[in-house]
């Protein structure tokens, strides 16, 4: 299974970046995909995910109003808009692949995880 993550970049503050993450050599319909992040001496933290056979989403709670999940099954492709972008929102994004039927962010249940890509705010 390979997960690449792109888009990721620098970008000022109020700005906007859409990430996206290529899914191979896996079932991507009917699965979880999610992305996460990590900011330098943080702990990782759940963004979004999304069940991809129904499109159930979940957001975490500072991303709401300003991050959407979305997929296209038919390019096994996830992606993360992000607009309104603050400093905070700085880190590594990765993507993740989770067997579950349905939409969440506990990190126990992601089997496959992207390289990452880096987005910096300033």
């Amino acid at each position: 299974v390979q997960l690449v993550e792109s888009g990721g970049g620098s970008v000022q503050a109020g700005g906007s970046l859409r990430l996206s993450c290529a899914s191979s050599g896996w079932r991507y319909i009917s699965n979880c995909m999610a992305w996460f992040r990590q900011a330098p001496g943080k702990e990782r933290e759940g963004v979004a995910a999304v069940y991809t056979g129904t499109s159930l989403r979940m957001t975490a709670h500072f991303a709401e109003g300003r991050f959407t999940i979305s997929q296209d099954n038919s390019k096994k492709t996830t992606y993360l808009q992000m607009n309104s972008l603050e400093l905070e929102d700085s880190g590594v994004y990765y993507c993740a692949a989770s067997p579950a039927q349905w939409a969440e962010l506990n990190q126990r249940s992601y089997t496959y995880w992207g390289q990452g890509t880096q987005v910096t705010v300033s």
